[in-house]
């Protein structure tokens, strides 16, 4: 099967989206084990990633990917028994 320009690039996009949830994951436990409270870990993740997306790419990215964030959790994109890696 051959697979497209487009095709190739979400799927390297999709591995590194999976890559990047992995790491995530691993430092979510080091941190609960370390006796972090959720809510905690949860803040300073955000932080980091909306400072990151600030210096990178600037305000108007770090605001598309908020509000991105917020239509799924209205959508309830994070709700347990859909939340999948």
């Amino acid at each position: 099967m051959e697979h497209g320009v487009n095709d190739i690039d979400a799927l390297v996009r999709e591995e590194k989206r999976l890559t990047a949830v992995e790491s995530h994951s691993e430092a979510w436990a080091e941190g609960l084990s370390a006796g972090i409270e959720p809510e905690i870990i949860a803040e300073a993740a955000l932080e980091t990633a909306f400072g990151e997306m600030l210096r990178a790419n600037g305000e108007t990215s770090a605001l598309a990917l908020l509000d991105r964030m917020r239509e799924k959790v209205i959508a309830g994109a994070f709700e347990p028994e859909r939340w999948r890696h």
